[in-house]
């Protein structure tokens, strides 16, 4: 009944239109008949329970049989979420202002809550800045951030106004970015998204994925137009950058030319270790996506998430052998986790 409820909520929640564009993509990448893609892409939301975004992500084109099985879907995520995550912490996650109080070692910078300030405090903690980031305490994707410039003219009264009439009640110092990465994009804070799973007590890394912008926008998400690869357990890019948006891969950045295969993340190692430590702030919640941005002097926190994404792992053009992550978390959870 599961396989038969996920078959056709995955069949009409998509779009035709893109479903045949990444159809083509694929066809012109690899020649593959496009009649019998699309009646495998059917075949796998009922089998496999992927949509056709995920068929093209995954590279199931290239990849048959038992391999396929390797690869955990959207309901695998759900399920690791929901029996490892305690959803009465989940504010903390959800409440930007929350999260950096309760981090506030991680985040490893200022901050001010609106809706305990006034003008007069925004005026003080915008004091000797030329920007702040103003953020919707609930919202995501990159929605509700604005860069706010701070000039001698600036009006704190009709700023604090605005801010809190938009709902943006978190004001935060901007993130100076480590030069190294801001030679991938310098538009946005290219943050890392590595995955931490709290089981038995011990700290396991999942995996770590950078994002970048497009080069013209001042947020990185995947949503906004902007790109992800794969970065391996040494801290280097070895794979070209994949984006949604355009379904095509990237051997180097289109704005700025950056090659992707030989890019080395600085402090990773130390990066790794922060989200360890993270980690174990709130044992209530195991499972986690941690956003880091790369800063002159070493790693912070940008945000935490309680679902983090099961596709960008495991993109064709990332993953090796032909493998999805699956196994990596039934090493760890116990081959009958997603069985039971």
């Amino acid at each position: 009944m599961t396989k038969i409820k996920t078959f056709f909520r995955r069949l009409f929640a998509g779009s035709f239109k893109r479903m045949f564009m990444h159809i083509n993509t694929i066809h012109k990448e690899t020649g593959k008949n496009r009649l019998v893609m699309f009646f495998d892409m059917i075949w796998c939301i009922f089998r496999y329970g992927i949509g056709y975004l995920d068929y093209r992500v995954f590279g199931f084109a290239m990849i048959k049989g038992k391999n396929r099985r390797t690869f955990m879907n959207m309901n695998d995520n759900l399920m690791i979420s929901h029996k490892l995550n305690d959803r009465e912490y989940f504010h903390i996650f959800d409440n930007k202002t929350e999260f950096d109080e309760k981090f506030k070692e991680y985040v490893n910078r200022g901050f001010l809550d609106l809706s305990k300030a006034n003008a007069d405090d925004l005026r003080e903690f915008c004091k000797d800045k030329e920007t702040v980031f103003a953020k919707a305490v609930n919202q995501f994707g990159g929605e509700g951030i604005t860069k706010e410039i701070i000039t001698p003219d600036t009006d704190y009264e009709k700023m604090y106004e605005r801010l809190k009439r938009n709902g943006q009640l978190l004001v935060e110092e901007t993130i100076i970015q480590h030069d190294t990465m801001n030679k991938l994009s310098p538009s946005s804070i290219n943050t890392i998204r590595m995955v931490t799973l709290l089981h038995n007590d011990e700290v396991h890394f999942m995996y770590a994925i950078v994002r970048m912008s497009n080069g013209t926008n001042c947020v990185d998400n995947i949503c906004s137009g902007g790109m992800y690869v794969s970065v391996c357990d040494d801290g280097v890019i070895r794979k070209p950058a994949f984006c949604d948006a355009t379904g095509m891969y990237y051997e180097e950045h289109p704005f700025t030319h950056t090659r992707f295969d030989g890019f080395e993340i600085p402090y990773f190692n130390e990066a790794v270790t922060l989200c360890k430590n993270a980690a174990r702030v709130i044992p209530q919640v195991g499972y986690i996506g941690w956003d880091i941005a790369i800063t002159p002097t070493g790693p912070v926190i940008v945000e935490g998430n309680t679902l983090p994404s099961y596709d960008m792992c495991q993109n064709y053009g990332h993953i090796d052998n032909k493998t999805g992550i699956r196994p990596k978390f039934n090493k760890i959870l116990g081959e009958g986790f997603f069985k039971s």
